[in-house]
């Protein structure tokens, strides 16, 4: 039996994926609602697959992806995200996860997901894959695009509401260095305050409402 590691902050987000895994034959070995807790509990589960939603407080599944990876460089993760750009997926995947699913996705898809993953397979649902084709093709990126990895996170952090020494915190590195990430996400964006980065990320789709 394939087993599995849920790590969303929606309790109810979790309850309704393990009803659905149980019933194609799939145990949730364990739940935890922060990439935090991920880590720490990840050595004692040995999990199949981690089922890794980007969206939640603290570090967040991405930097939780990153660190998982670190720590084990065989673990299989699935990354999910309520997201409609282009730019997380792409992330997600340079980072390491080997599937990407969007959470509007149809619940057999998400069934598809941790069985193609648990074989050691890439994953990306459908209209994800159609819309990284079609920006390869056309060219188009989003403009955080330019940004680096760590960059990214600091951005996305900022965009949320985040404080420099919160985000210093939860990346677990010193507040200089978030202030220098900071310096050269305004300077490639052309940002000049938290408020027009947060704008930014709205606009492009890169944090919700």
């Amino acid at each position: 039996m394939t087993r599995v590691i849920l790590v969303d902050d929606h309790v109810l987000v979790r309850m309704g994926f393990r009803m659905l895994l149980a019933d194609a034959g799939i145990e949730v070995a364990a739940e935890y609602g922060s990439g935090e807790d991920a880590l720490a509990g990840y050595p004692h589960v040995r999990p199949d697959v981690v089922v890794m939603d980007l969206s939640m407080p603290g570090m967040g599944g991405l930097e939780a992806i990153r660190r998982l990876l670190a720590q084990d460089a065989k673990a299989r993760i699935l990354a999910l995200s309520a997201h409609e750009d282009t730019a997380h997926p792409q992330r997600v995947l340079r980072a390491g996860a080997l599937g990407y699913l969007a959470k509007r996705s149809a619940p057999d898809a998400l069934i598809a997901a941790v069985k193609a993953v648990a074989r050691g397979e890439r994953y990306l649902d459908a209209p994800t894959a159609q819309a990284l084709a079609m920006a390869q093709i056309s060219g188009e990126e989003s403009p955080a695009a330019v940004l680096s990895e760590r960059e990214f996170s600091v951005f996305l952090h900022l965009a949320r509401g985040l404080s420099v020494a919160q985000i210093a915190a939860a990346l677990n590195v010193s507040t200089s260095t978030v202030g220098t990430h900071l310096y050269h996400v305004k300077q490639k964006l052309g940002a000049t305050n938290q408020s027009e980065l947060t704008l930014m990320a709205l606009r492009w789709g890169l944090i919700e409402p």
